[in-house]
């Protein structure tokens, strides 16, 4: 079994986090990956803060595991969420999207550990001066929001840099890339793209479809030159998407009304040309439907047994 300070500091038993991704992770599918031994995450974007305090409770029904709730920061009601978790209970929060700086002191004070996503050393440099728990290194092959640098790149360069522990996300698939990331030094590795063909997850069936069917070169980045990019499967949306974002004709603007409600159009509707199917690298890599239980056991399990059989490469 892979020994991770992760574990020991979230009580988890293998180290690897569910992506909360927004929309998408909710409490049915955090319960599951958190009794098949990894973290679920709930994204903090789902129809509000009441709806968010639901799954919070639902979520306790259907696991006594530990499990936490994702906090994107550029949200509206983010300041309401971040009391929510506190009110709550909930013992683990990872951010994204914007600086968890106005609430850390709050959340440590009640005895949650912070974990925000970082994409950059600077960033990675001053989430540790806050005072977070631990880092979630997120490359560039990731679906969702993206930074520049990727993964293969970036983890080492945070692990240099910082004195807490960090996890590995983006391009993390299989037991191959889990591997890799734990060789490097990383404590965990988070995972979203293979989490949405699974059973528990309940994106559109042609969510799902289009990820089965996806290859190597199935996902592009969108809204670079708006601030904001964003990494989906080629649709006719993100391709309508990206020429309008190079048309000069067109304001930025419009090209951001023309986004507005995407995400949910893609997730719940399953609506090619109106939503944005967000997706890393890796769903050329996917091949059929799974259960939470089993992408857990296949990731963790392939990393030990390759991690098991490395002195042999040694002569």
């Amino acid at each position: 079994m892979i020994k991770s300070v992760i574990c020991d500091l979230l009580g988890i038993e293998k180290p690897i986090f569910q992506g909360g991704m927004a929309w998408i992770a909710d409490a049915r599918l955090a319960a599951a990956v958190s009794n098949a031994g990894g973290l679920g995450l709930i994204s903090s974007i789902n129809f509000g803060t009441e709806a968010v305090r639901a799954e919070i409770r639902k979520a306790r029904s259907l696991t006594d595991k530990p499990f936490g709730v994702n906090i994107m920061l550029a949200a509206p009601n983010a300041a309401e969420i971040a009391g929510l978790v506190v009110e709550e209970g909930v013992r683990i929060v990872t951010t994204g999207a914007g600086s968890p700086a106005p609430y850390i002191q709050q959340w440590k004070a009640a005895g949650i550990k912070v974990i925000p996503v970082v994409a950059s050393v600077a960033y990675a440099l001053k989430m540790q001066e806050l005072g977070a728990t631990a880092l979630v290194a997120e490359g560039a092959e990731s679906g969702g929001h993206v930074g520049d640098t990727h993964t293969m790149a970036l983890v080492p360069q945070i692990l240099d840099a910082v004195d807490i522990p960090v996890l590995a996300a983006g391009g993390i698939f299989d037991g191959r890339s889990a591997a890799a990331m734990f060789m490097m030094g990383a404590c965990g590795v988070q995972v979203g793209t293979r989490f949405l063909i699974a059973d528990e997850c309940h994106v559109h069936e042609v969510y799902k479809e289009r990820l089965i069917a996806a290859s190597d070169v199935s996902t592009m980045v969108t809204g670079k030159s708006l601030g904001d990019a964003v990494r989906g499967l080629k649709t006719p949306f993100t391709k309508k998407f990206a020429r309008l974002e190079a048309d000069p004709s067109v304001s930025a603007d419009q090209v951001r009304a023309f986004g507005t409600g995407s995400m949910r159009k893609a997730v719940f509707d399953g609506d090619l040309s109106g939503g944005s199917f967000l997706a890393g690298e890796v769903a050329g890599m996917i091949r059929g439907r799974e259960t939470a239980a089993q992408i857990v056991d296949d990731i963790i399990g392939g990393a030990e047994r390759l991690l098991a059989a490395a002195p042999s490469l040694l002569a």
